[in-house]
């Protein structure tokens, strides 16, 4: 839990955006998040040694949003396996030698009265890509580049620009499986306060959901039961790995805004079933709900596109502790209040904006009349009055 040595309690009545929400676990209080805020996990390709061990980057990076009022700071897409990597420059908790560095990303985080999060993720046919970085090539980097072979639900390239993986056998779901659960326990070990697992943007996980890319004829293909199976599979190992008092979370795209050969659909309602399986039998108390990542799809990109389908899973939950956050171009400190006072979602996921400003809270929190002093701010920075 983040330290009470560095909070400053809010006595006077908030905006909802902050107001505490507790991330409940299957044991114990859960997690109290003191306001609403989220910052989503977002690739930073900033590993030195290709090694999967957080720098210093990371280090300020999360740092300062920590600082900068967020109730919870999600680290980015974390490998579980050196071959589950986005790219050869991405965050991994697949050794033992990694834990420490996290460690260090937890602890500071936890003096500035934040909590922290890290998402565990396998890319699957989407791995050993070129870094999202200006003027870097695309496609999948060859082995001579440091590239690595990938695995998928089939054989076939999850994108057009990309080169063919293996398609994954009973033993390699196996141990895809089991290095998610030994990912969990040492993000336990470097004192992470939740787990989200990957399972969106058309990475390994989604590649199973989505019937775009799952033709499989066995029992993890097919129809809606078959293509949750691993999913499922996965989320019942991080849950026995992870802390029974600490609470687990997944992302999920809600639609591919496209359909598969036969035109079966991954979607809202379909999402929603999913997200209330999850939290009805699996012990999943936190649902990001994303969008896409895949080929074909039409995303009508524009301030909050994505908070209507929060809004579906939030409604399917509506008789449940669990937590759902929107995500997707909540940019503006009003937009981020409507839709919490509205009841679309229950939190909100600040990206781009919190990369443009850190203290994008602390902001916020002077918009909607709350001072940056009544929050967990950084009060170094108070004199800048927000």
């Amino acid at each position: 839990m983040p330290g009470a040595a560095a909070r400053l309690v809010l006595i006077v009545t908030s905006p909802l955006l902050f107001s505490p929400v507790t991330l409940p676990a299957p044991e114990g209080p859960g997690l109290e998040l003191l306001n609403r805020a989220i910052v989503p996990p977002m690739c930073q390709y900033a590993v030195d040694a290709e090694d999967g061990v957080p720098t210093d980057w990371h280090l300020v990076h999360t740092g300062a949003m920590a600082a900068g009022g967020f109730g919870l700071v999600t680290v980015e897409a974390t490998g579980v396996e050196a071959r589950g990597r986005i790219s050869p420059r991405d965050l991994g908790l697949w050794d033992d030698a990694q834990v420490p560095a996290h460690a260090r990303l937890t602890a500071f985080a936890h003096t500035q009265g934040a909590a922290i999060a890290v998402q565990l993720g396998h890319a699957g046919g989407k791995a050993s890509t070129y870094p999202w970085l200006p003027g870097a090539s695309e496609g999948t980097v060859p082995a001579a580049e440091g590239g690595w072979p990938t695995v998928s639900a089939t054989a076939q390239p999850t994108l057009p620009e990309l080169d063919a993986p293996a398609a994954l056998d009973a033993a390699g779901l196996d141990e895809v499986v089991e290095a998610f659960a030994s990912a969990a326990r040492r993000a336990d070990a470097a004192g992470y306060d939740a787990v989200q697992i990957h399972a969106a943007h058309g990475y390994l996980l989604h590649q199973f959901l989505s019937p775009i890319t799952n033709t499989r004829t066995d029992g993890y293909g097919g129809d809606e039961a078959g293509r949750t199976r691993l999913l499922l599979r996965v989320v019942d190992a991080v849950r026995a790995a992870w802390s029974a008092h600490k609470p687990l979370g997944i992302r999920l795209s809600a639609t591919d805004w496209t359909e598969g050969e036969d035109g079966t659909v991954w979607d809202a309602r379909a999402t929603a079933r999913l997200a209330r399986t999850l939290v009805d039998e699996h012990g999943v108390g936190w649902i990001d709900v994303s969008s896409g990542g895949l080929a074909g799809g039409r995303i009508p990109v524009g301030p909050g596109y994505q908070v209507p389908l929060a809004q579906a899973v939030t409604e399917a939950l509506a008789c449940t502790q669990a937590v759902v956050s929107a995500v997707g171009l909540i940019e503006e400190a009003a937009q981020a209040e409507t839709i919490l006072a509205t009841g679309q979602a229950h939190a909100v996921s600040i990206g781009r904006a919190a990369l443009r400003d850190p203290h994008w809270a602390a902001s916020a929190a002077s918009t909607l009349g709350v001072q940056a002093k009544a929050i967990h701010a950084a009060p170094q920075y108070w004199r800048a009055r927000f």
